[in-house]
């Protein structure tokens, strides 16, 4: 019962301490000497997935290609871009994927219904496997007249 526990609480501890691993993504060196600069570009990072680790947004993530699209995002802040325009030059460059939250359009159809149509067919699928195996356990196939013949045979010999 203690290894069980053990194991329940290390199910516990794992997500909790990969909580805590995205909060050092960000630089000391990446970071801007304005604040409010700085600001922006966190609100502007926080919309922008990683490409790499595509759950999480460059903000957060450790991976190299975040942390240079982090340094240009900044580039373009310091550069006088708003934040808009900073997220469509990166947009341009990425495409629709880049975003966390991208559009509901053309491009995109798959991204936005993709998971809704696959748990769809996972569920069909799933009913039709239930339906006919109910099906088959429902009906027996009935004895042929060699089978029904082989059958007597069979009882007649162990009856005593």
């Amino acid at each position: 019962m203690s290894q069980l526990r053990a194991f329940v609480f290390a199910l516990y501890l794992v997500p909790v301490v990969l909580l805590c691993l995205p909060a050092a993504a960000v630089q000391p060196d990446e970071i801007l000497a304005d604040p409010q600069l700085e600001e922006r570009a966190r609100v502007v990072s926080k919309d922008l997935r990683c490409l790499v680790c595509q759950n999480q947004s460059i903000d957060d993530s450790k991976a190299a290609l975040a942390r240079d699209l982090r340094i240009l995002v900044r580039e373009r802040l310091q550069a006088g871009d708003s934040n808009a325009a900073a997220l469509q030059f990166i947009v341009a460059r990425y495409g629709d994927y880049v975003l966390l939250d991208p559009p509901f359009k053309l491009s995109t159809y798959a991204l936005w219904l993709g998971p809704g149509l696959f748990g769809l067919a996972g569920l069909i699928a799933v009913l039709l496997f239930f339906r006919n195996r109910r099906a088959q356990a429902t009906a027996p196939a009935p004895l042929s007249a060699e089978e029904k013949r082989q059958l007597d045979n069979l009882l007649k010999q162990d009856a005593p």
